[in-house]
This record gives structure tokens, C-alpha cells and sequence, in this order.
């Protein structure tokens, strides 16, 4: 018999290997999750992103917008060990033996995505904008300028391109004397001489535009006074959906809902040439039958480029009608407008109807 050659330290070298991978067992989760939750974070923040600009697109052909959700992202792991040992037991020679052990991981991820539909699709994107959400974008640190531009069609008797809140229109709109206004209130915002709040009157929303006493006959105030029909020199402006009449201190102001806002800002979009010659766009005309350059109205806001090939440096790129659209990397004017634009998305859209059709796709079997 050869079982007196039998070493006894193969017992415990097994208890050693089983302690090793028992160990990187236990690292593999944390280790899984700092890798795979940046992955899933970049990607779905880049889907959203490349969805956004995808509706913006269709909203220029006329094309019918869909919003499909990543309601949720589940993720099993799987974990799988094997230990082994082996013994070639000579007469006269101890301890030839062998180890071996293997972990292995299998990864089977779970998205679960939800129409935006029904009331929820009515109540939060072809409603109008809150006045509160407006306050709080402000105080989110955006300028005034560019969330005016894009949440007001109107402030008194001044117009933001209203007909641009549906598809194309075919008269160039109205819009210079209201971004000459705001454009007053963004000056005044780099000097930190303005404030914005919100606040209900006997249940009327109202947002309380501020000027500070020591800035309140500053030029640019006035001139937003004057451009708005109201009173100069008041530390004081009441913009309200219905404001109280023969007041001198009250802006009348419509809003845009999320959709609206989309249609606004679509007109940013720049089609091939053969597209627009083709008639798959409509082309908007001054009143003299001149063609009308939207680039007048959204060109300092955003700018959705076009090519045929794909332009592999931008950052935003979807493929759309055998066409590349994209937002330069470097046009961070156009960049700051999407991320709004995103923010505004989020807080109006971010809910989904619960008993909405779900997809799930088990992607990882």
C-alpha cells in the first residue's frame, strides 16, 4: 500500500485554496459594481440624450415623436467555483501534488422600458409649463435668457415665435423685440441685480420678478420696463398667466408645454439641402416671399448639424433618414441648450404611467 507516502498537508492546502477563492468571491461584488454601474449610468444617460435629439429631428420632418423609457435596469450575476487537487504517491518520494481552482462570473442584465402615454403624455408634455418649474430652473443656476426663450411664447404684447410652437410654420414668425428683451434681464443677472421667485396669490401662481432698490433705474432695467409695457423704476414685476388688470407692475405670459418647447427648438435642426429641395421640410417665407432663416431665432440657443458620413468626433450623434445629425463637441452654447432642454424633459416627463405596456428585454440570455 502506498497511502503511507499520503502527505497531510493537502488537507490543509485544500482549505487554503477554498479560503483564497472564497475571498475573491466576496471582492467581485464590490469590484462589479464600481465598473458596471458607470457603465450602465453612461449608457443610459447617452440613450436618453440620443432620443431627445432623434424627437427633435422627427419634429422637423413632421414626423410623429415617441418616447420609450428605461423605467429600469436590473442586473444578476452569477458566480461560479471549482477546486481540484491531485497526488502522484511514489514509493520513496512525499508531497507530489497539484492544486487548481477557477472562478468564473456570468453577467445576465434585465431593462424594462415604458412608453410615455395616456394622461400622463396630456398632463406632462402638452401641458403648459408651470411657472414653478421656471423658478426653479433659474434657481438651478440657468440663465434667464435661454429659459425664457425656451419656456415663453409670449410676455405681453411681445411675441417668442408662438407659431413655432407646433410644426413649422409658413410665416416667419415674430421674436426680435422679445429676445431684446430678455436680453436686458441676462445683463442684469450677470451684474446679480435680479431675483426670481414663486409664489400663489389666492391660489393664482404668479412668478416675482426682482430688482434690487440700488439697480432698479440701472439702464438695462429700464429698457426691459419700456420693452414689456410696464412701469419703470419698480424693484418689482408680477409675471402671472392672468395678472390683475390696469396695474403697472403685471406681464401677462404664456408658456410653452414640453412639446411646444420641442417644436421651438427643432427649427434648430439643419436638413440636407436635397431634403428641403424635395419638400420634406417646410419652408417658412417672410411676407415678401423671401425665405426665412430660423438661424435668426435659435441660432445662438442650439444647432443641430447634418452630414452623410458619420462624424465620429462630436458628441451627440443619432442616424436619422440616411442622415447624420450631430451637436458639435465644441459648440457649447448648443450643448448648454440640449442639457437644459434634458433638465426640462426630466422634470416633466420623468414620471411614467404604472400600468403602461411594459417591454422587458432579458438581453444577457
Amino acid at each position: 500500500m502506498h497511502s503511507r507516502y499520503f502527505s497531510p498537508k493537502i488537507p490543509l492546502l485544500l482549505c487554503l485554496t477554498f479560503s483564497l477563492l472564497i475571498v475573491s468571491c466576496a471582492n467581485l461584488g464590490p469590484t462589479t459594481l464600481k465598473s458596471e454601474r458607470s457603465n450602465y449610468n453612461l449608457a443610459v444617460q447617452r440613450t436618453n440624450d440620443e432620443q431627445l435629439m432623434l424627437n427633435l429631428v422627427r419634429l422637423k420632418y413632421r414626423d410623429t415623436p415617441f418616447f420609450m423609457e428605461v423605467s429600469s435596469v436590473a442586473s444578476q450575476f452569477t458566480l461560479s467555483t471549482s477546486a481540484n487537487a491531485s497526488a502522484s504517491l511514489q514509493d520513496g518520494v512525499k508531497g507530489l501534488f497539484g492544486l487548481g481552482g477557477s472562478v468564473g462570473m456570468t453577467e445576465k442584465p434585465t431593462v424594462t422600458y415604458s412608453p410615455l402615454q395616456g394622461d400622463r403624455f396630456i398632463q406632462r408634455v402638452l401641458s403648459p409649463l408651470p411657472l414653478q418649474t421656471i423658478a426653479l430652473l433659474f434657481h438651478s443656476g440657468w440663465s434667464i435668457e435661454r429659459i425664457f426663450r425656451l419656456c415663453f411664447q409670449r410676455m405681453n404684447h411681445l411675441k417668442n415665435a408662438p407659431g413655432a410652437s407646433g410644426p413649422t410654420p409658413s410665416l416667419a414668425p415674430h421674436f426680435a423685440e422679445f429676445i431684446s428683451a430678455v436680453k436686458y434681464l441676462r445683463k442684469l443677472q450677470i451684474q446679480d441685480a435680479i431675483n426670481l421667485s414663486y409664489q400663489e396669490e389666492n391660489g393664482v401662481p404668479q412668478l416675482i420678478l426682482h430688482i434690487n432698490e440700488e439697480d432698479k433705474n440701472r439702464e438695462e432695467a429700464k429698457q426691459f420696463a419700456l420693452a414689456a409695457n410696464v412701469e419703470p423704476g419698480k424693484t418689482r414685476y408680477v409675471l402671472a398667466f392672468s395678472p390683475t388688470y390696469n396695474k403697472t407692475d403685471q406681464i401677462k405670459v404664456v408658456t410653452r408645454s414640453l412639446l411646444g418647447i420641442m417644436f421651438y427648438i427643432s427649427q434648430a435642426v439643419e436638413v440636407p439641402r436635397e431634403d428641403v429641395l424635395k419638400g420634406k421640410v417646410t419652408q417658412t417665407k417672410t411676407p415678401d416671399g423671401k425665405y426665412f432663416d430660423w438661424n435668426e431665432v435659435t441660432g445662438d440657443l442650439l444647432r443641430v448639424r447634418s452630414l452623410s458620413q458619420n462624424p465620429q468626433a462630436n458628441s451627440m450623434t443619432i442616424f436619422y433618414r440616411g442622415t447624420w445629425f450631430y451637436i458639435d463637441d465644441s459648440d457649447l452654447s448648443s450643448k448648454s441648450t440640449f442639457s437644459l432642454l434634458a433638465q426640462i424633459f426630466s422634470l416633466q416627463a420623468g414620471k411614467i404611467k404604472d400600468n403602461a405596456p411594459l417591454l422587458t428585454l432579458p438581453i444577457g440570455q
